[in-house]
């Protein structure tokens, strides 16, 4: 009598399992950030992002200076130094701000970016 009630709680916990594993949904990934090189590193280091809407961005940085391409249009932006471990990269009408984790593009002067929650996805 007790050997049929050890194998049927065997087979409660081994079916439990079988159906956790089957349903069961993976874990968040993390990964991990792209770090832009030194404003004044020499070697030109290209990043490629993906913001919201999959628009994609690629970003070549050296020399205090980032060229920043979207669409068929390329940038070239000033270093400005800030504070708080952010970035900033401007010309006369645009500007590439944000840190490591995150950037926004837009035109200086107006409310909405031309592309937000830029997001590193690997070098170049």
């Amino acid at each position: 009598m007790g050997g049929k009630r050890n194998d049927g709680c065997l087979s409660i916990v081994l079916l439990a399992l079988l159906m956790a594993a089957c349903t069961s949904e993976p874990g968040p990934r993390t990964a991990a950030t792209i770090s832009r090189p030194p404003p004044d590193d020499p070697t030109p280091t290209g990043i490629s992002y993906v913001c919201e809407g999959r628009k994609q961005v690629s970003v070549v940085y050296a020399r205090n200076r980032a060229s920043l391409t979207l669409d068929s249009k390329t940038w070239r932006l000033e270093y400005h130094a800030t504070e708080g471990g952010g970035f900033r990269y401007f010309d006369a009408r645009h500007e590439w701000v944000g840190t490591d984790a995150q950037a926004v593009l837009r035109e200086i002067g107006q409310r909405t970016p031309l592309v937000f929650n830029c997001r590193a996805t690997a070098r170049t």
